[in-house]
């Protein structure tokens, strides 16, 4: 599919250069209305194929698309790609039409005389209006999805995760029964205290560090970033969540997980995904691939970049407090 796609865009280049070249070694002759009228069919015949491709790569590379947000939050950023989708491809559909249908309909022909027509402020004033109105309404809609997910009110009880970068590894701390992070800081890193936390910090005594992160399902999540070197990006795919882990600083969003993982491994979408990738992994010789919501990084910020992933798995609320019940505190482990 993907290297059909590639031999479109190469014949799609050569055939470029091939009228180039005919440009050039035709500028001193002068075409017929014969010329014009093949050239226009040609170009009608093109937009055929223009759009017999473009609905193909609509329907077949569907397949790559990511399915359904798994966070409420998320939902929000699907609805602006579906309805930013949408408007792009009714103009675009519509553009291409008029551009090669024009193309057609005023090719050359001695018996026609062009038509000065200098300007239309009704015209004018239709395509700014509507393309500014769409941009506010967009804009705005994007805006209140942002603050959505950056600001967390205290009434909404959210529970507190830190989300730490290093080259080339993430570690995640969980508040404790406080529901407070321990202050933080690279020059109190040292042996175990590999997230540099401030062991006299009475809030962190209660923390827990852990190498996988367990969400409960329906529960907002507030994560809170912080990098130990370079610029990180935290990037959680299935859930529309991605966010700079910057030195210095402390960078944050928040979510709610709407699937298990166990629920989103029953999503059709993502059940014809795993049965592609495995029939892949197969004639590879490799094992079978099982679905996981997964942390990454989405900043190139070395040579194992590729290796910045940590699982993350969503549970039912009682497991959850199972689980963390079951992880030692900073103080315990710390001593």
């Amino acid at each position: 599919m993907l290297a059909l796609f590639y031999i479109f865009i190469a014949v799609a280049i050569g055939v470029s250069f091939w009228q180039i070249t005919r440009i050039m070694n035709l500028r001193s002759v002068i075409a017929t209305d014969k010329d014009n009228e093949t050239q226009g069919k040609l170009a009608l015949g093109f937009l055929v194929f223009l759009y017999a491709m473009m609905i193909y790569c609509l329907i077949a590379m569907n397949v790559i698309m990511l399915p359904e947000s798994a966070s409420i939050e998320g939902e929000h950023d699907d609805n602006l790609f579906t309805i930013t989708f949408w408007l792009i491809g009714i103009v675009q559909f519509a553009m291409q039409f008029l551009i090669f249908f024009f193309t057609y309909k005023y090719r050359g022909n001695k018996n026609n005389k062009a038509l000065f027509y200098a300007d239309s402020h009704k015209l004018e004033l239709i395509w700014t209006t509507i393309p500014a109105v769409t941009i506010v309404l967009l804009i705005g809609y994007g805006l209140w999805a942002w603050n959505n997910v950056m600001y967390v009110g205290s009434e909404e009880d959210p529970i507190v995760i830190e989300v730490y970068a290093q080259q080339f590894r993430w570690d995640a701390r969980y508040a404790g029964e406080d529901n407070q992070l321990g202050l933080g800081n690279v020059n109190y890193i040292k042996g175990i205290n590999t997230m540099g936390v401030d062991m006299s910090d009475p809030s962190a005594q209660d923390d827990k560090q852990v190498t996988e992160l367990y969400l409960p399902k329906g529960k907002k999540v507030l994560f809170k970033f912080r990098s130990q070197d370079v610029l990180h990006s935290a990037y959680m795919p299935h859930f529309r969540a991605q966010m700079n882990c910057v030195p210095g600083m402390v960078t944050q969003f928040a979510y709610t997980p709407k699937y298990t993982t166990a629920e989103m491994r029953e999503n059709a979408e993502v059940k014809a995904k795993v049965e592609g990738i495995n029939k892949i992994r197969s004639v590879k010789g490799e094992d079978p691939y099982e679905f996981n919501y997964l942390l990454l990084c989405n900043k190139i910020c070395g040579a194992s970049h590729y290796n910045m992933q940590m699982k993350i798995t969503v549970v039912e609320e009682a497991e959850y407090n199972k689980w963390m019940s079951e992880q030692k505190t900073l103080a315990q482990v710390i001593k």
